[in-house]
């Protein structure tokens, strides 16, 4: 057995699911100490995707967006501001919603997200052929939409 199989040795390590986990969990992993470099943690460089490709936003949206709960994305908002990648304003219409939206250095670190996914893409797959790549992609988005809810 190899050094890897022994770290992934689990009771269910026999079933697809477990192996899907593991794989996540250790792309998670990779990813954050890519997005280290940036000021980050995985989860947060979604936040600020989807405040460049949306603008600013009320947080209810972004949550929406994000498929988290409102709670949720307020506590990453929070965070990010204090780290200074974003900025909270109220609405010009309506003073009790905050918009939130990117700030300069939340526009540096996505102009580097995309070479950071496209970098951990390539570790992921290193020793795949397109046709596998192809494949594998394909499969798990199968496999997510039959975990979706209906």
């Amino acid at each position: 057995m190899s050094p890897v199989n022994d770290l992934l040795k689990h009771p269910g390590d026999r079933t697809i699911g477990w192996a899907l986990t593991q794989a996540a969990r250790l792309h998670r992993t990779h990813l954050n100490t890519k997005l280290a470099n940036l000021g980050l943690f995985a989860g947060q460089e979604q936040v600020l995707e989807a405040l460049n490709d949306q603008g600013a936003l009320p947080i209810g949206k972004l949550a929406a967006l994000l498929r988290v709960r409102a709670p949720t994305a307020s506590k990453m908002v929070t965070r990010l501001a204090v780290l200074g990648f974003l900025q909270r304003d109220p609405d010009q219409r309506d003073a009790r919603t905050i918009r939130v939206r990117l700030t300069r250095k939340g526009r540096m670190a996505v102009a580097h997200l995309q070479g950071l996914w496209n970098e951990v893409e390539r570790d992921l797959v290193k020793d795949f052929t397109s046709a596998e790549q192809n494949e594998l992609q394909e499969l798990l988005l199968r496999a997510a939409t039959n975990l979706s809810p209906a």
